[in-house]
């Protein structure tokens, strides 16, 4: 098994923390992102979006990190990650959903401006700051209230839908609206429990 992509990836990070959970490694191939690497012919052969992660195995090519972690979890020996009743894999994959429509695009909306732009020297956009903020909030309300009855989101066991959004949270809680996360009870607590286990600790050092 052959895993490109780089650590710092959002999608990444998610594949690499499954790959943890269900305590398994993969051969890893770095793409620097910051040389535009994802952009390469040899690379676009294999992911024609050209973003990163990527995934060979047993003959097997993959993108989409969604796809992958759901792929990983059904081959690989270990804790299972997907629930086996039907309403919590339904509530797993209604916060996976969430999490890509409602809350990765506005969280990672604020990190690109606060913590990208300034590392190559531009001027956040303000507005786009406040936007994420808004539409974070709102994601995050959601799940502050069904984490006040449950202690993961898909219900009492910890899942993929977990796992997906562990990369934007720690993002997230780097740059000054971390109090999205510190202000609402359930998703803080929720937050320390998730982001101190052995896989994320490894995946982000």
């Amino acid at each position: 098994m052959k895993l490109y992509g780089n650590p710092m990836s959002t999608c990444t990070r998610k594949v690499l923390t499954t790959l943890a959970e269900k305590g398994h490694e993969a051969q890893f191939v770095l793409i620097d992102l910051a040389k535009g690497q994802q952009k390469s012919p040899e690379y676009m052969a294999k992911q024609p979006f050209g973003v990163v992660p990527y995934l060979e195995d047993d003959g097997l090519s993959m993108y989409e990190s969604r796809a992958i972690i759901r792929y990983l979890d059904a081959k690989l020996a270990g804790p299972k990650l997907t629930p086996s009743d039907l309403p919590s894999l339904a509530r797993m994959e209604q916060w996976i959903s969430i999490e890509h429509s409602y809350f990765s695009p506005n969280a990672m909306g604020i990190v690109m401006e606060l913590f990208f732009k300034p590392m190559r020297g531009l001027t956040p956009d303000m507005d786009k700051v406040n936007k994420g903020r808004d539409g974070s909030a709102r994601a995050l309300d959601v799940a502050d209230r069904a984490l006040m009855s449950q202690a993961h989101l898909a219900g009492d066991k910890f899942s993929l839908a977990d796992i997906c959004w562990m990369p934007y949270l720690q993002y997230l809680s780097a740059t000054p609206h971390g109090n999205l996360i510190t202000e609402r009870p359930h998703v803080k607590s929720w937050w320390q429990r998730i982001s101190t286990r052995p896989s994320w600790k490894k995946v982000v050092g």
